[in-house]
């Protein structure tokens, strides 16, 4: 199809548009990556911009050997596993029974859930129920209280809202039961919508922050996000790495410590994304739109 005039002037800037966009979401990334890979004389001379400058790895050998990192890495790996496992599980659990008419309360339940949307109850009272439930120093106090985001339930929904209806009506023809049906038919046709739910959920997890510093008081149950902002504020690390090995902190600066820190908790999501990608847009888009 041959496209006007004004056509190709919109697109064209379109993209010029989204390509600013792209830079300015990419630049920042490559600027930390630069810094966390050049040595010490050229972070404190300001001469890194967007490639290394006099390539080393000693910010990186720094924050693995004195820092709690593997540690903390370990714990937002399981936070993250975890957590997004029961999210995805509850969310199905609750999305199913909503999309049918003949759910007896669905408008009553429907609505409460959104409800919650408009109005929360806020951090002090989700504290106090944290605490009453004694899940304070536990994972479940982070897992709990989001177990399931309204957004992603609505999304689901309406993506199970839109299912043809025949597809039930011969299961149950052929004897298939409730949980059959969820398992063998439903969510198998529902792989899209559910790997975007997923990149939501484990994103919000791996960089979970201010629950965790709410509810973790143990240092060994912290997670990346935690560690690198106490990095970035305090510079603990260096200073505990001039009174024990002079010789290694001689070699690096806080700026680099602190840019390798949030490349390593940027490195995971960028990995990850890509296999998700192909299923995002086209999954929250049928969530949202069907039915």
């Amino acid at each position: 199809m041959k496209h006007t005039r004004g056509e190709k002037v919109f697109y064209t800037l379109n993209n010029i548009f989204l390509f600013i966009i792209g830079l300015s979401c990419l630049l920042p990334i490559v600027h930390v990556l630069a810094l966390s890979l050049s040595d010490k004389h050229a972070l404190m001379s300001g001469t890194v911009s967007f490639w290394p400058v006099n390539l080393s790895f000693d910010g990186y050998k720094a924050l693995f050997k004195e820092s709690p990192i593997i540690t903390d890495f370990k714990n937002s790996v399981i936070i993250t596993v975890v957590g997004t496992c029961l999210n995805i599980v509850f969310t199905i659990l609750a999305a199913y029974p909503l999309s049918k008419r003949y759910f007896i309360g669905r408008k009553f339940y429907s609505f409460a859930i959104v409800f919650t949307l408009i109005f929360s109850a806020g951090l002090i009272p989700t504290y106090l129920l944290v605490q009453k439930l004694g899940l304070l120093n536990s994972y479940g106090a982070l897992w709990l209280p989001g177990l399931i985001a309204v957004y992603n339930l609505l999304v689901l929904r309406t993506f199970f809202e839109g299912l043809p209806e025949e597809l039930e009506e011969a299961s149950r023809i052929d004897g298939c039961s409730e949980w059959r049906l969820i398992v063998q038919i439903v969510l198998p046709l529902s792989l899209p919508v559910l790997a975007a739910l997923t990149l939501f959920y484990g994103v919000a997890h791996w960089n979970a922050f201010l629950n965790v510093l709410i509810f973790i008081n143990d240092s060994s149950k912290l997670n990346l996000a935690v560690l690198v902002q106490q990095m970035i504020q305090n510079q603990t690390l260096v200073q505990e790495l001039t009174n024990t090995q002079p010789e290694a902190a001689a070699l690096i600066t806080p700026e680099g410590v602190k840019a390798a820190g949030v490349i390593v908790i940027t490195v995971p999501m960028l990995i990850v994304y890509p296999f998700l990608q192909r299923f995002f847009v086209k999954g929250v888009l049928i969530g949202a739109v069907k039915g």
